[in-house]
């Protein structure tokens, strides 16, 4: 079977003041979560927040980056997904035990959902709010409500293999009542796992609105893109004394360094720190 590339669709409504997104994730997340080895209730966790920032970053129109992280202190203490207005995306997570109860309040504990954008111009916003959802579509939905007040739903998927997201938000300043947003909302708690994983963005929003006028702008690809470097790893060695670095030399002959994303090793021989 073929899945969509990984994009993300905008799409808008003829008659009704809200606009929308679809993001389908497959080769990105499956990058995402090579090599760490995580446990079937964390990656799905990472692929809906994967999918998350990537609707956020259109939603939120600004060039920049934005990170979403969810801590706490449950056995899944930290998650993290980042990204920029490329689309441009990349996730962690951090364990300090091991899962019992895999729902998401178990997971996490008593934590919060914290949402940075640090815009290339301007100044750094953060947003803050409780992780005491039942799920990362209701926090986010929380957060709009909080922080644009706007009505705003999210829908996210992820099984380990592919992830995916849908978003509808009311456009500001609109005189309408909210019986269009709520009746295209109904219409969007029907899809399934398999329809948004599988049928191409035309394809599925026919399906949901048939009976709507839905205008579907061109897609954006997302990708999985660390930013790691030899250069930049060893610019973060830079905050270790050069005497704990020649203590480790001496003991080890190179130091060695794994990025904590991607997984890629890099080492650094005393000729590196001459």
């Amino acid at each position: 079977m073929e899945y969509p590339t990984d994009q993300l669709s905008r799409y808008t409504f003829e008659e009704q003041d809200v606009r929308g997104e679809l993001v389908q994730l497959t080769s990105s997340y499956q990058t995402l979560l090579r090599g760490h080895n995580y446990p079937a209730p964390v990656q799905e966790l990472l692929g809906q927040m994967m999918a998350a920032v990537s609707l956020l970053t259109a939603t939120l129109k600004f060039e920049g980056h934005i990170a979403v992280q969810l801590q706490g202190d449950g056995p899944l203490n930290f998650i993290a997904v980042n990204g920029n207005h490329n689309q441009e995306l990349r996730g962690i997570a951090r364990l300090k035990s091991e899962l019992g109860a895999t729902d998401l309040q178990s997971m996490i504990g008593k934590g919060q959902l914290v949402i940075t954008l640090t815009p290339d111009t301007g100044e750094r916003y953060q947003g803050v709010v409780g992780a005491d959802a039942d799920s990362i579509s209701e926090m986010l939905e929380n957060y709009f409500e909080q922080s644009e007040q706007l009505h705003t739903r999210v829908w996210l998927y992820a099984d380990g293999e592919h992830a995916a997201g849908m978003l509808l938000q009311r456009l500001p300043a609109t005189g309408k009542d909210l019986t269009g947003f709520e009746h295209l909302a109904t219409l969007t708690d029907t899809i399934t796992a398999k329809e948004i994983f599988t049928l191409p963005a035309e394809e599925l929003l026919h399906r949901l609105y048939h009976e709507e006028q839905v205008h579907l702008y061109p897609s954006q690809e997302v990708s999985f893109v660390c930013g790691c470097s030899r250069e930049r790893t060893l610019e973060a060695l830079a905050s270790v004394s050069p005497e704990e670095i020649q203590e480790i030399l001496a003991e080890e002959g190179e130091i060695m360094m794994t990025c904590d994303y991607c997984l890629t090793e890099y080492r650094f021989s005393p000729s590196d720190f001459n």
